[in-house]
């Protein structure tokens, strides 16, 4: 027998008290067979390869929650980055390449397309920098395209150019979009070592090293893991950490069958599993109650760092155990906006957005989903992303800035994304300025411990 009668009563709790879903599947989609003498007749090959490859998507995700009883929020496809695929074009505006990938994920009915992406980790080609400035105005005129760019990586060091431009970019997305408060910048984010395989957005693309196509999934399980941590008051943190990883083999073994049956009935390979504790504003899924859950008055208190470097760790060793395809970011998120109990610990005080950077040097990605004044810099935007960076590169470690300054808000002000990007208080930001810092341009050199040939 696969599963015994009590794992089976565990599984259909975790499904309907504690919100066990499974986030995404994600096809990934190699277009590097597209790249055509004409940016038409590139397109066109894009959007005829999309449509065949991912077809079947989300009828085949639909039928597997069918039959299976397991939630399936989001169907996403992910392509290799655009701006490799639009470089022998010529063209210096790629917004029509992001609305192409909007009318093919628009036709397929899937959430989210990402790949509007760029890899300038070392420095820009033409087609590099035609896609970054094409950023706002694609942002603007698409609903489920989503953009990544990585300006750093631990062997290249941080591209502080693109670390710049990455400020000015954000700033002009947000004033196309203003009227949906800055909605485009939910949609971008900027990387250091960004992974090739990754099934969450806004950073999901289809790596250049990775099969035709794959299907990689994503699950998420905060709810899950608090349930678990319920029944281990004033335990060590040898049997806390314990009961983590016991309770993540289980939600991984679960992700490993829905990516098996997705990809066999799609024709393709499954890639990875990620298993990421990514929450949602709905109460009960939430990261930061797990925090909470171990023992600390509010997230964000002294000890948070602590607390949630142990459950980064806990989740990916269980996952490990579970599936030999664990892969993505896999951890724990911690965005603002997407977590109820981290929207309380921003108005009561314990989370800032210095305790935030300092947590993200142990979770899964970095600043997430904060929103910042409208009137906030380029300038300071780009140094926050720098510092991010920084945290990278050093650390050999993925970390991502999503941040998204409100055209009209102040601190302390709400803002309103809806669905599962929730909505947040616009956090402040520091008064000293980091113009000067950031206008000096070139490169911050890669550590020394990059250099492992």
């Amino acid at each position: 027998m696969l599963f015994t009668a009590k794992e089976i009563t565990e599984t259909i709790d975790m499904f309907l008290r504690y919100k066990l879903d499974i986030r995404a599947i994600t096809m990934g989609i190699s277009l590097l067979d597209c790249a055509g003498g004409s940016g038409a007749e590139t397109r066109r090959r894009m959007k005829n390869k999309i449509c065949r490859a991912a077809g079947k998507l989300v009828e085949t995700g639909r039928a597997i929650e069918l039959e299976y009883g397991i939630p399936i929020i989001n169907k996403r496809i992910a392509v290799t980055p655009i701006a490799l695929i639009a470089a022998s074009s010529g063209e210096t505006d790629y917004t029509p390449y992001a609305q192409i990938l909007d009318e093919a994920a628009t036709e397929l009915g899937v959430d989210f397309a990402g790949g509007f992406s760029a890899l300038v980790q070392k420095g820009f080609t033409q087609s590099d920098t035609a896609l970054i400035s094409s950023i706002p105005s694609a942002l603007a005129l698409t609903t489920r395209v989503c953009s990544s760019v990585n300006v750093a990586s631990t062997k290249s060091g941080i591209n502080m150019d693109a670390v710049k431009l990455m400020g000015e970019i954000i700033t002009k997305t947000a004033l196309r979009t203003a009227e949906q408060d800055a909605l485009g910048c939910a949609k971008l984010v900027v990387f250091c070592n960004a992974p090739e395989d990754n099934p969450f957005m806004a950073g999901a693309f289809h790596g250049v090293g990775e099969a035709e196509t794959c299907l990689n999934v994503g699950v998420s399980g905060p709810g899950v893991i608090k349930a678990a941590l319920e029944n281990c008051k004033g335990m060590s943190f040898n049997e806390l950490a314990n009961t983590i990883k016991k309770t993540a083999f289980k939600i991984t073994r679960m992700g490993q069958l829905v990516g098996s049956e997705a990809a066999r009935r799609l024709g393709t390979s499954f890639g990875i599993l990620d298993l990421s504790l990514a929450p949602t504003p709905a109460a009960g899924d939430s990261v930061a109650r797990i925090l909470e859950e171990m023992g600390l008055e509010g997230a964000g208190t002294h000890g948070s760092t602590a607390a949630l470097a142990l459950l980064t760790d806990m989740v990916k060793k269980g996952g490990i155990m579970a599936s030999t395809a664990v892969g993505g970011f896999s951890g724990a998120f911690i965005p603002v906006s997407e977590d109820e109990g981290m929207i309380s610990a921003v108005r009561a005080g314990t989370i800032t957005l210095d305790k935030l950077e300092a947590m993200t040097s142990v979770c899964s990605v970095g600043l997430d989903m904060i929103a910042l004044p409208g009137a906030t810099s380029a300038a300071t935007i780009a140094a926050i992303i720098a510092d991010e960076m920084a945290i990278g590169m050093v650390n050999n470690k993925t970390t991502a800035v999503r941040v998204i300054p409100v055209p009209g808000k102040k601190a302390g002000d709400w803002v309103e994304f809806g669905g599962l990007l929730g909505g947040a208080p616009i956090m402040p930001v520091k008064d000293a300025s980091s113009a000067e810092f950031i206008a000096r341009g070139g490169r911050i050199p890669a550590p020394v411990h990059s250099f492992r040939n």
